[in-house]
């Protein structure tokens, strides 16, 4: 293995790379511990224990150190360790050991996810917003399920109306156009068109309405 490259990220941070390929990140120290440099040979035994040890351990202390300050799902985890450009491996082994101790785990995000928002956030605006966070279906579907039956049935009609009462709606002095833009603005928080009109009292809005 020879190293092709060794360009500076920052003034502390260098990109390796071996037989013309993006390899890992090293600080400048290590560079220097580890006797690497641009067209220089890296042992075996060198390359192992960066891959093994030195970058697995900073990986790991990376998830640590955001789960400080908020929760994650497996894929946001996954997307801060690529922007930090660790190997796959050592990606994949630091979600893991994260898993192991139940700080990650997508299942009890999305039920605390439904939990909190349940009053506040239509079922399609969840679920979308869960799908975007890397959150699989099945575990969406479960959260959901959990938590209506501690809770009882979202009830969006009435969250609707919730919404209609602080844009100080009143459907019998609104014209069309207000209706519309009331109507556009509830279904982009993730209602369906159909509660929408119910909530709305408003028999003069189609569901081919402008929804922009």
């Amino acid at each position: 293995m020879i190293v092709t490259r060794t360009e500076p990220i920052n003034k502390t941070k260098y990109a390796v790379s071996i037989d013309g390929e993006f390899a890992f990140v090293l600080y400048k120290g290590e560079l220097h511990k580890y006797g690497i440099a641009q067209d220089r040979e890296l042992p075996p035994h060198v390359y192992e224990e960066i891959m093994e040890n030195v970058l697995p351990k900073r990986a790991k202390l990376r998830c640590m150190n955001l789960l400080k300050s908020r929760e994650y799902t497996r894929q946001q985890m996954e997307e801060k360790l690529r922007q930090g450009k660790y190997p796959p491996p050592v990606i994949e082994e630091a979600i893991a050991y994260v898993e192991s101790f139940g700080y990650i785990n997508d299942e009890a995000y999305a039920r605390r996810y439904v939990e909190t928002y349940m009053e506040t956030k239509s079922r399609r605006r969840m679920e979308d917003d869960l799908r975007r966070k890397g959150v699989d279906r099945s575990c969406i579907e479960e959260a959901f399920c959990t938590v209506q039956e501690a809770d009882g049935l979202q009830n969006e009609e009435a969250m609707i109306k919730e919404l209609l009462r602080k844009k100080h709606f009143d459907a019998k002095q609104a014209d069309l156009k207000e209706k519309r833009r009331i109507q556009a603005f509830l279904y982009r928080k993730g209602f369906s068109p159909d509660k929408i009109r119910k909530a709305m009292n408003c028999d003069d809005l189609e569901e081919g309405d402008s929804w922009e």
